[in-house]
């Protein structure tokens, strides 16, 4: 490691720190690789946990391929709130009182959100227009427009109810904000949500509980370099 980097190449599974930003993990095995080409192959939000795959030295150009496979969630939604981000990132405001839905509305809400669909990004998200990531406007309170996207949502299965909270496992492709289907669910049910939680749990056939901890790995890099010394 850091040694030939143009021999080198290597695909770490790590599981993301909560409040850790996707490019925070990549400039920290940077540093301890001592490696210029590191990067992620797709973002998790700073409050999300989960599978993050990072490719370092020649894996880098693999980037796209990790990134192009379907991926999997599991979370939580609040209903009856929202918020302007659609997670806990921004202040939770009230909308509507949703104990009086029952579980087939809820199951039916997420039914019509599986398949091929149309979904419109968060205004806070790394989604850049005009050269400029949105989230960077929407924090200043400037609206920007985004248009509807295809995704395909292979899976949306409710595994628990418990009102206002439902928890969720989500298979889906690439491109897909897991946060707007939190507030396309509230919408729909015509109560506002927001995402109260979420874990990516796989990307293709590389699972979480093949994943490091970050501390751990970190550790496991510099004894490999001190008995390589």
């Amino acid at each position: 490691m850091g040694l030939q980097e143009k021999a080198y190449g290597e695909v770490f599974l790590v599981n993301k720190p909560y409040r850790w930003t996707s490019f925070d993990v990549v400039k920290k095995l940077r540093n301890a690789l001592r490696v210029k080409k590191v990067g992620h192959a797709g973002t998790l939000d700073p409050l999300a946990t989960g599978l993050l795959i990072i490719c370092a030295g020649r894996e880098t150009k693999n980037i796209d391929r990790y990134q192009a496979q379907e991926k999997e969630y599991e979370g939580s939604l609040v209903l009856g709130k929202t918020t302007d981000s659609y997670d806990l990132e921004q202040e939770v405001r009230d909308i509507a009182d949703p104990s009086y839905l029952d579980d087939s509305a809820i199951l039916a809400a997420a039914q019509s959100l599986t398949g091929d669909i149309l979904q419109v990004p968060p205004a806070h998200s790394a989604i850049k227009k005009d050269g400029k990531r949105v989230y960077e406007s929407a924090r200043k309170g400037i609206a920007v427009h985004l248009d509807a996207r295809p995704v395909t949502v292979k899976s949306f299965e409710i595994t628990q109810i418990s009102l206002p909270e439902i928890h969720f496992r989500i298979r889906c492709s690439k491109g897909t904000y897991i946060r707007s289907l939190a507030r396309d669910m509230g919408e729909k049910l015509e109560v506002g949500a927001y995402l109260s939680a979420l874990k990516r749990t796989a990307i293709g056939d590389f699972r979480l509980e093949k994943a490091w901890e970050l501390g751990d790995l970190i550790d496991k890099i510099y004894k490999e370099r001190n008995e390589n010394l």
